[in-house]
C-alpha cells in the first residue's frame, strides 16, 4: 500500500506515505487520534483521521483508533462530542458525531477485508445506530443531539443528516456482510433520503451559509444524477474561489482544505473527476515545510489560518487523493454507482 501511494506522489503532488505518517505519530498510545498535538479529539473527525491511516497502510494504528472509541462508548451508544487526553470535554451527545463509526469501520474493511474485526465492532455499530435513529423525527430528519443533560434538542442539521445517511448506508452493508437483518436501519435511511432530498424546510436554515449544507447532500448519495448536477451548479459561484478552493462560509473570505477535499469527494462520487482533479489541483500546494497540508487560508492576503497541523484535513486530503487515484480498494466508497450497484443507494 505505501509503495502504491509512493508511485504515485509525483502523479497526485500528494506525498501519503508522508501524511499517513503524520496521522501515526500524532496519534496516542490509547488509540486516540487529537485535531492537532495537544489539541481536543471529537470522534467524527478522529474517525476521518483513522480513515486516513487506513488508506495509508497503517492498518494497526486504524484498528487502535477504533478500538478506542469502543473502549469509550457510552451506555446509550453514543460518544460525548469532544475529549481532551481522555477526559470528556463537551459532553453533548451528537447524532452525526455517533453514527460516523459505521463509515470509518466499513471503509477499513474495504481494505483490508477482515471480518473478524467488523464482527468485534459489530455490537459497537448497533448501539451506535440504535441511539442515532432513537432521535429521527416523524418526518425524517434527525434531531441534531441530546444535551449533556440527555434532554433532546429538537434541532436538524443539513450536513449532519446528510452524513448520518452515508453512516446508515455503512451501517446496512457491514449488515450484508454479517448476514444480519436490520429492517429499523433500512426504515430510517429511507426516511432520511426523503428528508434531505426533498425536506430543506425541516431543517435549520441559518447553516445554509456554510459550505457543507450545499454539497453534502450529494456528497452522502441522497441527492444523485441531475438533481446532484442542478445543486453543484446552483451553488458553485457561492462557494468556489476559483483557483483556490471553496470558501467554509459564504460571507468569509476563507478557503478550508478539508472542505475542498470533501467537495472532490463529492465530485468523484457522482462521477465527474474531470472537475474533481481540477479542485483537488488547486490546493496542492498548501503545504508547510513538512508536507503536511494546511487547515486554511485567508485571501487575497493569503494568511494561513489557523496555523495548527490538523489531523483530520490531512485524512481528508488522503481520502480525496484515493477517490481520484484508486490508492486503495475502498477508493469507491463516496461512488454513487458503487453504492446502486450494491443496492444501497
Amino acid at each position: 500500500m505505501k509503495r502504491e501511494a509512493s508511485k504515485k506522489k509525483q502523479e497526485i503532488a500528494v506525498d501519503i506515505d508522508q501524511l499517513a505518517a503524520l496521522l501515526a505519530r500524532l496519534q496516542k498510545d490509547t488509540g486516540d487520534i487529537p485535531w492537532s498535538e495537544g489539541g481536543k479529539t471529537d470522534p467524527w473527525d478522529h474517525i476521518e483521521a483513522a480513515m486516513g491511516l487506513s488508506i495509508g497502510g497503517y492498518f494497526p494504528e486504524a484498528r487502535r483508533a477504533f478500538e478506542w472509541l469502543a473502549d469509550i462508548q457510552l451506555p446509550d451508544g453514543s460518544w460525548y462530542a469532544s475529549y481532551i487526553d481522555g477526559k470528556p470535554l463537551d459532553q453533548t451527545h451528537d447524532t452525526n458525531i455517533t453514527a460516523y463509526i459505521a463509515v470509518g469501520v466499513y471503509h477499513y474493511y474495504l481494505i483490508t477485508r477482515d471480518t473478524d474485526f467488523l464482527s468485534r465492532m459489530w455490537p459497537v455499530i448497533c448501539r451506535a445506530m440504535g441511539f442515532v435513529i432513537s432521535l429521527q423525527a416523524p418526518t425524517g430528519e434527525i434531531y441534531w443531539a441530546k444535551s449533556p443533560a440527555l434532554e433532546t434538542d429538537h434541532m436538524a442539521l443539513l450536513t449532519g443528516s446528510s452524513s448520518i445517511y452515508m453512516s446508515l448506508k455503512c451501517a446496512l452493508a457491514i449488515a450484508g456482510v454479517l448476514n444480519e437483518k436490520k429492517p429499523e436501519w433500512e426504515a430510517a435511511k429511507k426516511a432520511l433520503g426523503i428528508a434531505v432530498r426533498d425536506g430543506y424546510h425541516l431543517f435549520n436554515m441559518t447553516k445554509s451559509r456554510y459550505s457543507m449544507d450545499w454539497f453534502y447532500p450529494v456528497l452522502c448519495g441522497a441527492v444523485t444524477g441531475e438533481a446532484a448536477r442542478k445543486r453543484m451548479d446552483q451553488h458553485w459561484k457561492k462557494f468556489v474561489v476559483e483557483g483556490m478552493g471553496i470558501r467554509c462560509v459564504s460571507d468569509q473570505p476563507w478557503v478550508t482544505i478539508a472542505e475542498t477535499s470533501e467537495l472532490v469527494l463529492a465530485l468523484c462520487g457522482m462521477g465527474n473527476r474531470e472537475l474533481a482533479e481540477i479542485v483537488f489541483q488547486w490546493i496542492s500546494s498548501r503545504t508547510f515545510d513538512d508536507g503536511s497540508y494546511w487547515c486554511g487560508f485567508t485571501f487575497p492576503d493569503m494568511v494561513i489560518w489557523p496555523e495548527d497541523k490538523i489531523t483530520w484535513t490531512n485524512g481528508v486530503v488522503i481520502m480525496a487523493a484515493d477517490a481520484l487515484y484508486h490508492l486503495s480498494p475502498a477508493s469507491n466508497l463516496f461512488s454513487h454507482e458503487f453504492w446502486a450497484s450494491n443496492g444501497l443507494a
